[in-house]
C-alpha cells in the first residue's frame, strides 16, 4: 500500500535506531535531526520502501546514507559483513556520482576515525561504476567489490548483463534512485525501472523471500502517489491481472520550502523596439552588474552552445574582470593546469591581479575539467561559472550567493531546482534571477514566475509501455538465463512503466526479437533471441548477443564524439559535424576557453591555447529544453485573460493593472508584455489555448 508519513518519529525513537557509533558521530556533527530525517531515517532502517520529497539541502541524501552506513556497522559488528555489494546507489548524473562519493566517503571516513578511537577498524567500501570508470577499476572491483556502489541507470543495466558483474549484486539489500524526477518523465526512467526489476529478479534467486529496499529522493515532483508507484512497482498475485497490488511505499513530503528571492528582469525598457544588438548589449551588462554584485553566481543557459557563448563574450566584453583557468598560461603550462599538476598558488588570486576566475560546465567536457570547475566552486575560488544543465541536479558546489537563468528553463521545477542551488541549507535564502531574451521568453518567464512564488510545480508525465526499451530489456534478460515466456511477461508487468501492457504487445516485441517478421533479414535486421513455441522457452542467439547488449544499453541518443586533445591529455569533446567545419587555424571555445585547430587523425583532434583570439567557428550543436505541458497551459490561459480585455476594448492603464495584480513582474516587463499583445491583438489575433493563429 501507498501511504503518506503523516507524522515524524520522535528523535529518540529515530536515534534509538542507530548503532551507538553512528549516533555519536551525527550528533557530533548536527545539533538536530533535520525534517527528512525525522520522517524516513526510522522506516528505511525497518526496509520499509520510502520515497524523499523535500528541497535541496535539507538532508535527504543523509537520511538514506546513515541507515544503510548504520546497517553496514551493525553487519560488520557481528562479523556477518561479507565482500558483497549491499547497496547500490542511482544517481542520473556522472557528475552527481562523483559529487556523492565524496559527500558519503566523508562522513564515512570520520566514522572511521571515530572508531579507530574506540579500538576497532570500519571495513565499509565505497566504489563508483560510470562510463567515466577506468577499465582497471572495474576490474579491481570484481576482484574487491564494493558495500555500496554508486552508478547510472545505464551502467547498472550493464552490470545486470555482464557475467561476474551480476553474481556481486545478488546481495543487494538497498537500492537509491536520487533526483528521480529526472528520470520518471523520459525513457531513462522506463530503462530504469525495467532495470530495478530485473535487479529485483536477480536477489530472489537465492532467496525467494528477500525484497529490495527502494528509496527514492527528489527536491521538486508532482504528483508524489505516482512517483511511489514508478518507484517501487507492483506485483500480480498468481499472475492475476486483477488482483494487481502496488508494493508498499511510505512517502515523505516535506514541504519545508526556502524563502525565495525571485525577480523576472527585462534588460531594455521597451523589448519591442530593441534591436538584436541593443538586447545583446544590455543583457551582457545586466549579466556583469549581477556578478559583480555578488562574490559566487552560477549562470544557467539550456545549451551547450549558450553557455560557450557567455563564457566567451564576458571575458571578451569585460577582459579586466574575468579569467578563464588558463589563460595567460603558456601551451605548457595550461597543460599542466588541465592535468592538475600546477599548484594553485601559481593560478591563484594574487596571479590575476583582481580578475574573477570564470569556466564553463557541461557534458562535452573532459571528466577532469568538470571536476576541477566543481571543486574550485566548492571551495569559493570561482566568481562564476556557467553551464547547461549538468549543474542543476543535487551536486553540492559550495556557497552560491545568486542564481541567474539566461531564458526560461521551460519548467516551474527546473527553474526551482536551478534557483535551489543558492543558498544550499535549508534555512538560507535562495536567490534567482531570470534574463529574458525575447518576446515570447518574456511571458513564458512571468507565468513561470508566478507559478513558482505560488508553489504550483509542473505534473510529470511518466511514459507507458515503451516498446523500444522493451525490446533493449529483454534481450536483456535472454542474455542472463534461458527463461519462460510467461515468466518475463509478468516480470515486465511488474515495472509501473508496463502494468498495463497487453499479451498482444508483448507478443509481438518477443517474434520481432525472435526474426520471425518476413524480410527483417533484407533489412539487415536478424534474429538475436530464440523463442520455442512448444516449451515456452526465451533465450539468446548468437555468440555476440552479450556484445551487442552491453554496447547498445540504454536510452540516450548516440553522438559521435571527437575527441580534443593537447598533447595526451583529453579537453573534452565536439560533435563529428562541428569537426567538418574545422580548418587548420580555425579557433573555436571549448570549456570558455579558445582553442586553435591543428589536425586531426580519425575521431581525434589536436589543438593548442589560444589566447586573445577570437573565435572563427562559434557555433555548437545542441538541443534545446521542452517546455512542460502544465506552464505551457498557463501562458495560453493568460493570453486568453489577456485577449479579452483587449476585445472588451479596456485601456492601457486598465490592462496594466490587471496585469501587474496577476503577475508579480516590475513594470519594464509589464510595459513590454503590454506592447507585445496590443500589436499581436491589432494585426491579427493573440494565439491562445482556443485559437491557432497561422
Amino acid at each position: 500500500m501507498i501511504s503518506f508519513q503523516q507524522e515524524p518519529w520522535p528523535d529518540e525513537e529515530t536515534l534509538a535506531t542507530l548503532h551507538p557509533l553512528v549516533k555519536e558521530w551525527f550528533l557530533s556533527k548536527f545539533k538536530e535531526l533535520s525534517p527528512p530525517q525525522r520522517y524516513s531515517i526510522k522506516n528505511i532502517n525497518d526496509g520499509v520502501n520510502t520515497l524523499i520529497s523535500s528541497p535541496t539541502g535539507s538532508g535527504k541524501t543523509l537520511s538514506a546514507f546513515l541507515s544503510i552506513l548504520n546497517r553496514l556497522i551493525v553487519l560488520q559488528e557481528r562479523g556477518a559483513l561479507e565482500q558483497k555489494v549491499y547497496c547500490i546507489y542511482l544517481s542520473p548524473l556522472k557528475a552527481l556520482a562523483n559529487d556523492i562519493t565524496k559527500n558519503l566517503k566523508e562522513p564515512l571516513n570520520e566514522m572511521k576515525e571515530l572508531a579507530k578511537k574506540k579500538g576497532w577498524k570500519l571495513e565499509i567500501a565505497v566504489g563508483t561504476r560510470t562510463g567515466d570508470t577506468t577499465a582497471s577499476r572495474r576490474a579491481a572491483m570484481l576482484k574487491k567489490p564494493p558495500h555500496i556502489l554508486i552508478t547510472t541507470p545505464e551502467s547498472l543495466a550493464i552490470c545486470l548483463t555482464t557475467v561476474k558483474f551480476r553474481e556481486m549484486l545478488k546481495t543487494t539489500s538497498f537500492l537509491i534512485i536520487d533526483e528521480i524526477h529526472a528520470l520518471a518523465e523520459n525513457k531513462r526512467g522506463v530503462h530504469m525501472s525495467l532495470t530495478a526489476e530485473r535487479l529485483e529478479g536477480l536477489i530472489k534467486e537465492d532467496d525467494s523471500e528477500k525484497t529490495l529496499v527502494r528509496i527514492g529522493l527528489s527536491a521538486t515532483v508532482s504528483p508524489l502517489e505516482e512517483v511511489a508507484k514508478f518507484l517501487v512497482g507492483l506485483e500480480f498475485p498468481n499472475n492475476d491481472p486483477e488482483k494487481e497490488v502496488y508494493r508498499d511505499c511510505k512517502i515523505v513530503d516535506v514541504q519545508v520550502f526556502k524563502r525565495h528571492d525571485l525577480k523576472v528582469l527585462c534588460p531594455v525598457p521597451d523589448i519591442m523596439r530593441a534591436s538584436h544588438a541593443q538586447m545583446q548589449a544590455a543583457m551582457y551588462e545586466q549579466l556583469h552588474d549581477l556578478i559583480q554584485g555578488h562574490e559566487t553566481t552560477l549562470v544557467f543557459t539550456n545549451t551547450r552552445a549558450a553557455t560557450e557563448r557567455v563564457v566567451h563574450n564576458l571575458k571578451a566584453r569585460y577582459p579586466k574582470h574575468y579569467t578563464g583557468l588558463i589563460d595567460g598560461d603558456t601551451e605548457e603550462e595550461a597543460l599542466e593546469v588541465e592535468t592538475g599538476l600546477l599548484h594553485d598558488e601559481k593560478n591563484g588570486e594574487s596571479a590575476r591581479k583582481g580578475q574573477g576566475f570564470i569556466g564553463a560546465h557541461h557534458g562535452s567536457l573532459s571528466k577532469t575539467h568538470r571536476h576541477r570547475i566543481e571543486d574550485r566552486l566548492r571551495q569559493g575560488e570561482l566568481k562564476a561559472v556557467v553551464c547547461s544543465t549538468s549543474l542543476e541536479l543535487g551536486i553540492d558546489i559550495g556557497s552560491i550567493d545568486l542564481v541567474i537563468l539566461l531564458g526560461s528553463p521551460k519548467s516551474v521545477a527546473r527553474a526551482l531546482q536551478r534557483i535551489g542551488r543558492s543558498g544550499h541549507r535549508l534555512h538560507e535564502q535562495a536567490k534567482g534571477r531570470i534574463i529574458v531574451l525575447d518576446r515570447d521568453d518574456m511571458v513564458e518567464c512571468s507565468v513561470l514566475l508566478k507559478s513558482a512564488i505560488e508553489k504550483r510545480i509542473d505534473r510529470i508525465h511518466i511514459p507507458k509501455n515503451c516498446l523500444d526499451v522493451l525490446a533493449q530489456q529483454l534481450f536483456g534478460m535472454a542474455i542472463e538465463k534461458v527463461r519462460s515466456y510467461e515468466e518475463l511477461f509478468w516480470n515486465v508487468r511488474k515495472s509501473y512503466c508496463y502494468h498495463s501492457l497487453s499479451k498482444e504487445d508483448f507478443e509481438g516485441i518477443i517474434t520481432y526479437l525472435a526474426g520471425e517478421y518476413a524480410e527483417l533479414e533484407q533489412r539487415s535486421v536478424y534474429a538475436k533471441i530464440w523463442w520455442d513455441r512448444e516449451t515456452g522457452k526465451v533465450g539468446k542467439r548468437g555468440k555476440l548477443a552479450r556484445l551487442i547488449a552491453l554496447t547498445n544499453m540504454g536510452t540516450i541518443p548516440d553522438e559521435t564524439s571527437v575527441k580534443v586533445k593537447i598533447g595526451d591529455q583529453i579537453i573534452g569533446t565536439i560533435d563529428e559535424g562541428f569537426l567538418e567545419r574545422l580548418h587548420p587555424g580555425d579557433v573555436f571555445v571549448l570549456g570558455g576557453e579558445t582553442y586553435e585547430f591543428r589536425f586531426s587523425r580519425g575521431m581525434t583532434i589536436q589543438v593548442k591555447v589560444s589566447v586573445n583570439r577570437p573565435p572563427t567557428v562559434p557555433q555548437w550543436v545542441s538541443e534545446m529544453l521542452p517546455l512542460s505541458y502544465d506552464l505551457a497551459l498557463d501562458i495560453q490561459i493568460f493570453r486568453k485573460y489577456v485577449d479579452e480585455m483587449f476585445a472588451l476594448k479596456r485601456t492601457k492603464k486598465d490592462i496594466l493593472e490587471y496585469m501587474d495584480g496577476y503577475l508579480y513582474a516590475d513594470e519594464r516587463t509589464l510595459n513590454s508584455i503590454y506592447e507585445y499583445f496590443r500589436e499581436q491583438f491589432l494585426y491579427s489575433k493573440i494565439p491562445h489555448r482556443r485559437r491557432l493563429v497561422i
